[in-house]
């Protein structure tokens, strides 16, 4: 097979994987076989006999995650124009389009080591072990996006996949995974073999692939809520993220969310949800209580007897001393302050609760490893945001109402996060408020696939997923992961609906990412077995050659 023949392979894994990638309608199941033409092509790189095989390898799968995940997430892109020119916006664009695919390629490649020291069976543990401990490292350290993890792709056929309540988005790649190697060899054997032995391994394909699917549509189809209603109202302003820090004012910005508030709420409407920073001015922590804008809050929300408002709003604590490491220094008058992307739940009483947006986007919202990369300050500050970065808090949180009704308060890209979800709601919290603003992205795949991937929590947790967006697409997702209710992008709007509570406590919920944690760890092993083989195989030929 000529170099063409398998960067074409590449290309069309590339494609197949981008089909089925969401929001594109029926056709997440591609995944499972779309990793196929490029095991074709890594095959025929491993058995040709030409040089540098390793580095063709890398550059081959490279080609595969590179285009898939840039033709996937292309919407970064429109954030960062908004602030730069547009070489400088595509060159930055780079760093998420290429990490990620970095990462991916990286473990095809410690396959390909692999299987030149051990069996095929072992090798592709490995893969399987690299690949999702990749995933897991894309989701944890400071540079984390774990945007496209392969377990996300079933987000739009979300009917497929209700055992996620067991596994999490990780089974999901789990299933990929497996699903795409025995095709491979499904494929080879038909290549190899007449009759039933060419045939035996699809016939096993088919059932890895059909098993989960039946199991899940039962689930789907079986599934009941119980009935603990309460009555939300989510709002969608649509104000332009480009214009409400200081074309319109403040007080005019919460006219229109309480004026929209009201247009459809009941008198037992127990929970208002506004989106994202839309109390669009910085406000003390400790004196919130004498600001004009929680005057307004109080003022509206005073109308239901038992309502709740959670908004999204911009504050900031101010210290005498560097008390956490997010802390910046005020020179003018030597007071550290952090400032947050925060959530606030104000009530019928003077009781005020805070929850302070832990999952920062790295260079935009926080940066990354601060210290060690200090020198790429300039870079990072070219995403068009601060590079002090915001403050955070170390744990997820949970809103209480004066009912004792548990809400997660989920700000923006924390959504794609199971595990952080998950952890809030075992600690109490019966459903999911997920405040945000996607304009930034414009009118782009960007916003649909952060709403189908709520639908992922929805299912993991079995809870229903309010979504205030600014300019969309808020929504009510049910304890299935059915959409309800949606807005349409850029109208203001306002959605009502009952929802229902759930206090159980999926097997997810309770035991979080055991397969992403078991993978990494096997995966760090099996990285140790390639120097150590590969050392005893250059022993063996060493004592072979003659003396």
């Amino acid at each position: 097979m000529t170099q063409k023949q398998t960067y074409l392979l590449a290309l069309l894994s590339a494609f197949l994987l981008w089909l089925a990638w969401p929001p594109m309608p029926f056709t997440a199941a591609l995944l499972l076989i779309g990793l196929v033409p490029l095991f074709i092509a890594l095959q025929a790189i491993r058995t040709d006999g030409q040089p540098n095989t390793s580095k063709r390898i890398f550059r081959t799968a490279g080609l595969t995650f590179l285009l898939w995940n840039t033709a996937s997430i292309y919407w970064v892109y429109n954030a960062i124009v908004a602030y730069n020119d547009p070489i400088t916006a595509f060159l930055v664009s780079l760093i998420p389009f290429g990490l990620g695919a970095l990462l991916m390629t990286t473990a095809f490649w410690l396959y390909f080591r692999l299987s030149q020291v051990t069996s095929s069976k072992i090798a592709y543990l490995g893969l399987i072990c690299f690949y999702i401990g990749m995933e897991y490292l894309h989701q944890s350290w400071d540079l984390a996006f774990p945007w496209m993890t392969l377990g996300n792709g079933f987000a739009g056929m979300h009917q497929l996949v209700q055992w996620y309540e067991y596994t999490g988005v990780y089974g999901g790649s789990l299933w990929i995974l497996l699903s795409n190697i025995l095709a491979f060899e499904a494929y080879k054997a038909f290549r190899t073999y007449k009759g039933y032995p060419g045939y035996r391994l699809a016939v096993f394909c088919l059932i890895l692939i059909m098993v989960p699917i039946a199991i899940s549509l039962k689930r789907y189809f079986s599934y009941e809520e119980k009935s603990m209603p309460v009555n939300v109202v989510t709002v969608q302003p649509n104000i332009d993220p480009y214009k409400k820090l200081g074309d319109l004012p403040v007080a005019a910005q919460m006219r229109i969310l309480t004026h929209l508030s009201d247009s459809v709420a009941q008198p037992n409407t127990e929970y208002f949800l506004w989106p994202e920073t839309a109390v669009a001015q910085y406000s003390e922590e400790e004196t919130i209580r004498d600001s004009r804008e929680y005057a307004t809050m109080l003022e509206f929300i005073s109308k239901y007897k038992n309502g709740n408002l959670i908004t999204g709003i911009e504050t900031l604590n101010k210290y005498n001393d560097k008390r956490t490491i997010s802390a910046k220094k005020d020179y003018n008058s030597d007071i550290y302050y952090d400032n947050y992307n925060a959530a606030i739940q104000v009530e019928n009483s003077s009781n005020v609760q805070f929850y302070h947006k832990s999952k920062l986007v790295p260079g935009v919202e926080q940066m990354p490893f601060p210290t060690a990369l200090a020198f790429l300050a300039p870079i990072f500050s070219e995403l068009g945001g601060s590079v002090g970065g915001y403050g955070w808090q170390e744990e997820p949180g949970v809103f209480y109402s004066q009912n004792g009704v548990g809400v997660d308060p989920v700000i923006c890209y924390e959504s794609i996060w199971g595990d952080w979800v998950r952890r809030s709601v075992k600690n109490g919290a019966q459903f999911i408020g997920v405040i945000t603003n996607d304009a930034w992205w414009g009118n782009t795949s960007g916003k649909d696939q952060h709403l189908l991937y709520a639908k992922l929590r929805a299912i993991e947790n079995r809870r229903w997923v309010v979504r205030s967006a600014n300019t969309g697409i808020s929504a009510f997702i049910d304890q299935r992961g059915d959409i309800i209710k949606r807005s349409e992008w850029w109208v203001a709007t306002a959605l009502k609906a009952d929802i229902n509570l759930n206090s159980d406590i999926t097997f997810y919920t309770k035991n979080g990412d055991i397969i992403a944690v078991l993978g990494s760890f096997i995966g760090i092993v099996m990285i140790f077995i390639i120097p150590v083989q590969d050392y005893r195989r250059k022993r063996a030929l060493k004592a072979k050659q003659p003396r």
